[in-house]
């Protein structure tokens, strides 16, 4: 096993490996692509609008000429609708499983087909996927939700079986609350609390489960390196937070009051079941697999990703 990668700030691997990403140009890939880059990989950008040297796709037509992935060790799986970009209508929940299972399984159907075949399939999820557990501390191998986002993280992980039947191995990161100035939910709270005009949300006790993105991006590149690794891997700090401290923190790193409460059912009325699912569900998740790998963030504590972020942003 190579030695432990420590977010960003990890040693550059001395194995050079060709990476494709779908979802290249949003938070998470934007910024993995540069760490690859930097680390001495080279990027193939898989989209619908490739720029010099990527791969184009339409997966709501099935297109992709596999032959352009050859040569490709690792896939990076990222695309997808946006879940908090719009209320959750009956077209909008349509419209978040079609972006997700349809365009994972074609393309885990591709690379199954492939000669040689890519040695590892990267193919996002969420934490969503164990649904509103309260105080319940939950791990990797914790039963998963009942609701809408839950079973949307079941079926988009489940599409990428063809891959892992073909022997590819496949890991599924399931994101927290990622925190960047630069997209997100944190760049949509900033504003707000930049004014002293922010608060806790709903009852404030709701545990939120969080990831700086420099340690996205570290975790994503351990999982590269570490080939034991496969399955759900939960990408979070291993100090997660309820609300209540988690605007408190944020408040303290803007240097502005934090007290003005967002009650639940202003919430409700504005955003309908997309609230309870995201904004008022609690989820204490835990980095079991990172941590027992040997993964060491470079934010564990969330003063300290804040203060990087408020700054830097």
């Amino acid at each position: 096993m190579d030695s432990p990668d420590t977010g960003m700030g990890a040693a550059t691997p001395t194995v050079r490996h060709r990476v494709a990403i779908t979802g290249v140009t949003g938070l998470v890939g934007t910024a993995l692509a540069a760490a690859l880059r930097t680390d001495g990989h080279s990027v193939v950008a898989i989209s619908r609008n490739p720029v010099s040297g990527g791969v184009r796709w339409d997966p709501a037509r099935r297109q992709l000429d596999a032959s352009t992935l050859q040569g490709v060790d690792t896939v990076v799986h990222l695309a997808g609708e946006s879940i908090a970009g719009a209320r959750w209508t009956d077209a909008r929940k349509q419209l978040l499983a079609t972006s997700r299972i349809g365009p994972t399984h074609f393309l885990a159907e591709a690379l199954a087909g492939l000669d040689p075949k890519p040695r590892l399939l990267i193919s996002a999820s969420a934490v969503g996927i164990y649904g509103n557990r309260g105080d319940e501390v939950l791990a990797e191998d914790s039963a998963t939700g009942a609701d809408f986002l839950a079973r949307l993280a079941v079926h988009w992980e489940e599409a990428a079986d063809p891959a892992r039947q073909a022997g590819v191995r496949v890991v599924h990161p399931r994101f927290g609350v990622i925190l960047s100035s630069r997209g997100g939910a944190l760049a949509k709270m900033l504003p707000a609390f930049r004014l002293g005009l922010g608060g806790p949300i709903g009852s404030g006790q709701q545990w939120m489960s969080w990831i700086a993105l420099p340690d996205v991006v570290g975790a994503i590149r351990h999982v590269i390196n570490v080939e034991t690794i496969s399955g759900p891997v939960n990408v979070i700090s291993p100090n997660p937070v309820r609300n209540a401290e988690f605007v408190r923190t944020l408040g303290e790193a803007l240097h502005r009051p934090a007290i003005i409460p967002l009650p639940a059912f202003t919430l409700r009325l504005g955003f309908g079941e997309l609230a309870d699912a995201t904004l008022l569900a609690s989820q204490r998740v835990l980095p079991t697999v990172l941590q027992s790998s040997g993964f060491v963030p470079r934010f564990s504590m969330l003063r300290d990703a804040l203060a990087d972020v408020t700054v830097s942003g």
